[in-house]
């Protein structure tokens, strides 16, 4: 894993700056540590930052063909690459090194853009074609790895993260009110926005082109449900999904460097150990979050499942004032606003894997997403059952079994609760039914806006972004399946796998594998009947049966309990306040920057200070404001424009 960044010029006839690309790349030094290198020409420069993991001897980048007419900057892994380089020496190809990215150069030369159907990975690359003069980017189909891109000026700029591209070219540091409008809605803005005004992100599935100042973007891959399910036993499907499950592990297994683990406490990561040593792996070295506020930690889990699988275990025991105290960092790699604290703990768990000597981690993310983990689809299948008979008292009862682990969920009244979901009631008419509850409630913090924000919103509703984006056939799907469709394209790769996932763990040049989202596994748990996912209200329950003979009965029937860390609570829980939370909430700043009204700040503030129960909302709205103040802070007003370069990067010829 690495950080990439690149220009390459379209109307523009200046020459590429060699101080610009070692820029660039400098302030990506933290994603891949062990070397540098950027490659220049008249038209093109492309910069690379080295996480060396495969091929650490000769693996170096930027890297060419043979006549070096293809010059590529890479950042993931292609697990399949041992196979497809075979095939490319059959057809007559040659190679000089033995790491993947050089694979990716001459299956570019075979297929051309077609390339991307034979990879099996977790990726983000750019390549230049010096015969086409056209440079040619692609991100994975899952979105594991980021890409960001701008067109200013004449040339396209674009790298692993927006502050190479704001090193690079002087395009304005602005934080979009439309992106917030969608941050405040979904918890992230949906790509191509991004929370800055002109710098857009690849989609996950889609490559770009770029030639005589031209932008082309095209999916290659989409995730398709059927309302009519592939026809097999539940014996048979269990089957085929340990198969994949193992296949996608053996693949993710290779590496020339020690392969560490997550162990959250849950099925999934545990699953992933498990299966892992069914395939040899031995002297497993796990990694947890413990905490000391006990409403969050699950620390009594992870020793169970600790002592079952034998593993070497390390834990960071994060307290509220852990999380405080590196929020501001968080930000800065997150990049955008977050709505939660709970990357902050996951940011010290990377810099414990790393102060191991461990560069790759396995994760258990995306079983919920793939096999209905989660409660929002139980929700909805609970309010598709509801709205067959809405006048029923028995039905909405089901919904006291939704969140388990909220205690303030658990608390409320029967009446509040049966009001609350009632209004997405009406399936038939919302192809959003899934979403509309959660959504709406975000929403509500809105209300906060400042006057210019609402005045650039304009009352403009978010879904109209997200209804243009999603398939033909997507409102004649089964609601869950919508459900899990939203989840796996847009929360996924927007939030989790970057504020939760790449950003965190590359802040400390860690790469995360996610063997649950080899998109064969993701496609074919898309096909299997939906009761083998969730049996009743029982989630992932196809997991469960397969992982009962590898885990222990307490692990397998344990309620699914998301991932969460304390919030506001984080910030106010104690006299030492941390400076930096009083300057950015004071009514100087929030009236300087203008994204809120200062007495509503105020109001959230004093109630989160008081220290008695903050709800699901509050918490939100003071995460949601305070990092978007941080992230301005960092940005738009104290953005180190011409940043240091590092010593010793390695200029290709």
């Amino acid at each position: 894993m690495c950080g990439i960044a690149g220009i390459a010029n379209g109307a523009n006839e200046n020459q590429i700056s060699q101080k610009t690309l070692e820029e660039m790349i400098s302030i990506l030094k933290h994603r891949g540590p062990d070397e540098c290198g950027i490659y220049k020409d008249n038209h093109a420069g492309l910069g690379h930052a080295r996480l060396s993991i495969i091929d650490i001897k000769t693996g170096a980048q930027p890297m060419s063909n043979e006549d070096k007419s293809v010059w590529i900057t890479f950042n993931g892994e292609i697990f399949n690459y041992p196979e497809l380089r075979e095939d490319l020496i059959k057809k007559g190809h040659t190679f000089k090194s033995k790491s993947d990215t050089e694979v990716v150069i001459h299956l570019y030369e075979e297929h051309g853009v077609e390339c991307l159907q034979y990879l099996i990975g977790q990726y983000a690359f750019a390549i230049w074609d010096k015969y086409k003069k056209e440079m040619f980017l692609a991100r994975d189909r899952l979105g594991i790895r980021p890409l960001y891109f701008t067109n200013f000026s004449g040339s396209l700029y674009f790298a692993s993260e927006i502050k190479a591209i704001f090193t690079a070219c002087d395009i304005s540091r602005e934080i979009d009110p439309k992106a917030l409008n969608q941050i405040f809605t979904f918890w992230h803005p949906v790509s191509p926005r991004t929370a800055f005004t002109n710098i857009y992100e690849l989609p996950p599935g889609n490559y770009l082109t770029y030639k005589n100042n031209e932008i082309t973007i095209k999916q290659y891959w989409d995730l398709h449900y059927q309302n009519d399910m592939m026809d097999c036993s539940f014996a048979e499907a269990s089957e085929i999904l340990q198969e994949k499950l193992l296949e996608s592990l053996k693949l993710q297994l290779r590496a020339d460097v020690q392969i560490g683990y997550y162990l959250s406490g849950g099925l999934d990561s545990a699953s992933v150990v498990a299966l892992s040593q069914k395939l040899g792996s031995s002297n497993i070295k796990t990694f947890s979050v413990a905490f000391e506020d006990d409403e969050y930690d699950e620390s009594s889990y992870q020793k169970i499942l600790v002592d079952t699988l034998g593993t070497e275990h390390k834990e960071i025991r994060c307290s509220y004032e852990d999380i405080s105290a590196n929020f501001p960092e968080v930000i800065w790699h997150t990049e955008k606003p977050i709505l939660r604290t709970a990357p902050a703990p996951l940011f010290l768990l990377s810099k414990l894997v790393r102060e191991n000597n461990i560069k790759v981690v396995m994760s258990g993310d995306g079983a919920d997403e793939v096999l209905g983990g989660y409660d929002i689809f139980k929700e909805t299948k609970i309010l598709e059952f509801w709205g067959k008979r809405p006048d029923s008292k028995c039905r909405p009862l089901l919904l006291k079994k939704l969140y388990p682990f909220l205690p303030a969920y658990q608390s409320q009244s029967k009446e509040y609760r049966e009001a609350f979901f009632k209004k997405a009631l009406d399936g038939s008419s919302d192809r959003f039914v899934s979403h509309r509850a959660r959504w709406d409630m975000i929403s509500k913090v809105k209300l906060l806006f400042s006057e210019r924000i609402k005045s650039v919103i304009n009352g403009e509703s978010p879904e109209m972004d997200l209804s243009n984006m999603t398939p033909r056939e997507f409102s004649n799907w089964k609601p869950i399946n919508r459900a899990q469709y939203l989840e796996l394209k847009y929360l996924l790769p927007e939030y989790i796998l970057s504020s939760q996932g790449d950003r965190v763990a590359m802040a400390h040049a860690v790469e995360c594998r996610f063997p649950f989202l080899d998109h064969r596994v993701v496609e074919f748990c898309a096909r299997i009947p939906l009761h083998y996912k969730i049996k009743g209200l029982n989630e992932k329950y196809i997991l469960k049966r397969l992982m009962k003979e590898y885990l222990p009965k307490k692990i397998v029937k344990r309620a699914k309990k998301p991932y969460l860390a304390p919030d506001s609570r984080s910030f106010f829980s104690n006299n030492k306040v941390p400076e930096y939370i009083y300057e950015s909430l004071s009514e100087k700043n929030i009236k300087k920057y203008d994204y809120f009204k200062y007495k509503s700040v105020s109001h959230l503030v004093n109630k989160c200070m008081n220290k008695g129960v903050v709800g699901f909302k509050d918490n939100m709205a003071m995460v949601g404001i305070l990092s978007t103040q941080i992230l301005h802070k960092h940005f738009c007003d104290e953005f180190p424009r011409s940043g240091n370069v590092i010593n010793n990067i390695n200029v290709m010829r």
